[in-house]
């Protein structure tokens, strides 16, 4: 049988699934749940619960920092993924609701003279139990009256005396850092017994993730880490004495034996100053049997601080080496930011729901990228897609472009009206075929008079949809990169940027074909790098990337590079939306390919204004993710034949065989994949039907003769004897 030692979730959950983006969208799949929670312990039912890159608390909003989730999956424990995930946000929500130590009194005269005992060397120290002995309805002693302060002061303990001072400028005076430290551990240890008292399920997640964690911690801790540790463990009643005593040396042992009758009623305090002084009574017992370094090396002030750090640093080692750190009791100046962290709201109206990101920009990416559809190829690979709209502010430039499409149809031969040509009638006899009335079918019923009189048939005809009446989907699917934007040679040698603007026309070539036809059509481009939104200007498209890139290296180290720069797709003519609806977006997408350089001197001129040019700006794309899920959507409208069109510029980023398998594969599934590469011949070993195009004339031309083609194709080979198979097919080098 497996010891409960040894990992299971290491077994089950694959480092792809530890990256903060699968973290965070698997806590969203519980957060409903953490929010009632978190609402029933704080007794607020307006009580929201928000992802931030910083943790923060307020009376009706908490944000939970993800980086705690993430630390909790890099534990090795018997448990499942999910239960981490509800386990570890109900621990956050826990901490972030009952942890407030803000609440300023007076220190009290039992712990001021138990400083002035340590400051005579232990001389009449008042006894242990004491400390937490006292009546707040007695008034008590205030610290600025008393000889010590200079002293304090002197060692930089605390500020300005005003008689009442917050818990932890209280324990840091009177017993130094290290009564900090173990007041943050205890204080852990007691609000995850009592508030999780009635959920033993997440009792039993925290209890196997700790367990797990002790021998390495105990190994590897000092003695005054062994000391606090064991204090932790028991006031979270998570081991019992003895078992933690075995574990230990024999004078951390003794230790932990005096300690006890102190741990015992912790869990029926609910006043954190009480708590504190438990925390004196434990580095008290800890200075007692020598596992404090303070005092036995120096004299000196300077010296003196540097053990008291040593002490704090040891128990804070020891006990963080096995609990899930929050940041409101981590150490003080986490508690600060925690309690300080400014409030914002996400969104545009103020509030999304009980869910939701905090507002800054870190969090924003994070949830963009975690709830982002995850795509599978045939090669067993899988990565995030980050899907959304294209952005509306290109139709800024819709006037322009229309005057120039038009130019540029008739500079590179490119019709624009009737673009179906022979193929309409051909479609519009499909769209009648298979509609007929009973009275030409025969079929009219004798009992029809008496029908219609009884008011039971409302027309005396009838329509009949056959079943092998054709039905038609094209996908295009456009590479958006920078390098679509570069200068290319034309005729004459002349160099202009015709590459995009080339495949826009072509886009905008056969959604006047599909329109006229009737069939379903959508375009797409994609591209590699910080994700632009339906809404972004130049402005804040800048903006925004700016402020999410740098929280992101803050918070996520290494990991921003590939949270900023992600796979994106963007729909500019979904299948449900009307060809009208995108036609102005898709002409000032025009003006831009078209243009660049005017383009980008608007966008400097007017950024609040101007479309978000600056999304164009990296050159490696993930081509066959893109496909794969382009394909994916196509699959799913009903239609007979379907029909996707890929034009791309260069090798895709990913690998060049992963792409002629997923294009293979999609074909596979009946839909008709034309690879279109732009001076490169990367097509060639990714796509079976193809073709590589020089000059701006040939690629808009082969978007739509590729199309029309495969359409005639269809009609011949399903036509069978009938007139359909008479009807003359184009050549196309696609198709061949």
């Amino acid at each position: 049988m497996r010891a409960q030692n040894e990992t299971f979730l290491a077994e089950v959950l694959p480092p792809e699934d530890r990256v903060i983006e699968a973290v965070v969208a698997r806590y969203q799949r519980v957060a409903p749940a953490v929010t009632r929670f978190a609402r029933s312990i704080a007794g607020n039912e307006e009580l929201r619960v928000r992802l931030g890159s910083q943790a923060s608390a307020s009376k009706d909003e908490i944000v939970i920092d993800p980086g705690v989730f993430q630390a909790a999956y890099s534990r090795s424990a018997p448990v499942t993924p999910t239960e981490v995930a509800l386990t570890s946000a109900l621990h956050e929500a826990i901490h972030l609701i009952a942890t407030d130590l803000d609440e300023e009194r007076p220190i009290p005269e039992s712990w001021l003279a138990h400083h002035r005992s340590l400051e005579d060397d232990g001389a009449e120290a008042p006894p242990l139990a004491e400390l937490t002995s006292y009546d707040w309805s007695e008034p008590e002693a205030s610290i600025e009256n008393e000889p010590i302060e200079e002293d304090l002061h002197a060692d930089g303990l605390v500020g300005a005396s005003t008689g009442a001072v917050a818990l932890l400028d209280a324990l840091n005076t009177v017993a130094g850092p290290a009564a900090e430290a173990m007041f943050l551990s205890i204080e852990d240890a007691r609000q995850e017994r009592r508030h999780l008292a009635h959920f033993p399920g997440a009792r039993s997640v925290l209890s196997d993730l700790y367990r797990a964690a002790v021998p390495g911690a105990s190994a590897n801790a000092r003695p005054l880490g062994q000391y606090a540790l064991a204090c932790f463990l028991i006031v979270g009643d998570y081991f019992t004495t003895d078992d933690l005593q075995r574990r230990v040396s024999p004078h951390v042992a003794l230790a932990i034996g005096d300690a006890e009758p102190f741990l015992a009623p912790v869990d029926d305090l609910d006043d954190p100053w009480a708590v504190g002084g438990v925390a004196l009574q434990l580095v008290e017992v800890a200075r007692m049997h020598g596992l404090l370094t303070e005092g036995a090396a120096s004299d000196s002030a300077v010296g003196r601080k540097g053990e008291m750090q040593s002490d704090q640093s040891a128990i804070a080692e020891g006990v963080d080496a096995v609990r899930i750190v929050t940041p409101p009791l981590a150490d003080r100046e986490h508690y600060d930011e925690t309690r300080q962290a400014a409030q914002s709201v996400s969104a545009e109206e103020g509030r999304h729901g009980d869910v939701d990101q905090a507002g800054d920009p870190a969090a924003d990416q994070l949830m963009k990228v975690s709830t982002a559809p995850t795509v599978y190829l045939p090669t067993g690979q899988s990565g995030k897609l980050v899907v959304g709209g294209f952005p509306m502010e290109f139709r800024r430039f819709s006037a322009e472009g229309r005057d120039l499409l038009t130019n540029a149809a008739r500079e590179w031969g490119v019709a624009q009206h009737r673009v179906s040509g022979e193929l309409y009638p051909l479609f519009l006899a499909n769209q009648r075929r298979g509609l007929r009335t009973g009275f030409d079918a025969g079929d009219l019923s004798p009992y029809t008079p008496l029908l219609l009189g009884a008011g039971l048939y409302e027309r005396m005809f009838e329509r009949r949809d056959l079943p092998n009446r054709r039905s038609y989907g094209v996908s295009l699917l456009v590479d958006g990169s920078a390098s679509m934007l570069q200068p290319r040679e034309m005729r004459a040698g002349r160099k202009r940027p015709w590459a995009l603007a080339s495949a826009t026309l072509g886009a905008w070539t056969l959604a006047r074909l599909a329109d006229e036809l009737q069939i379903e059509f959508e375009v797409a481009i994609f591209n590699r790098g910080f994700v632009a939104a339906v809404g972004d200007t130049e402005r804040t498209f800048t903006e925004r990337r700016g402020r999410a890139t740098g929280a992101l290296r803050r918070s996520q180290g290494g990991s921003a590079e590939r949270l900023t720069r992600t796979v994106n797709h963007y729909i500019v003519k979904s299948f449900s939306d009307r060809w009208r609806a995108a036609e102005d977006v898709l002409a000032g997408l025009f003006w831009m390919a078209a243009t660049p350089q005017d383009a980008a001197k608007e966008a400097r001129k007017e950024p609040a204004t101007a479309p978000p040019i600056s999304m164009f700006d990296k050159a490696a794309n993930v081509d066959e993710f893109n496909l794969a899920y382009a394909a994916q959507r196509l699959a799913s409208r009903n239609v007979s034949h379907r029909i996707l069109v890929v034009l791309a510029d260069g090798m895709t980023r990913g690998s060049v065989e992963a792409l002629a398998e997923t294009v293979e594969s999609i074909e596979r599934g009946g839909t008709m994949v034309l690879g279109i590469g732009i001076g490169d011949e990367t097509v060639q070993a990714a796509y079976g039907r193809n073709r590589v195009v020089e000059r701006p004339e040939t690629l808009a031309t082969a978007m739509v003769d590729g199309v029309r083609s495969a359409l005639f194709r269809s009609i011949a080979d399903e036509g069978g004897g009938t007139w359909w198979s008479q009807a003359a097919e184009p050549t196309a080098q696609l198709i061949s």
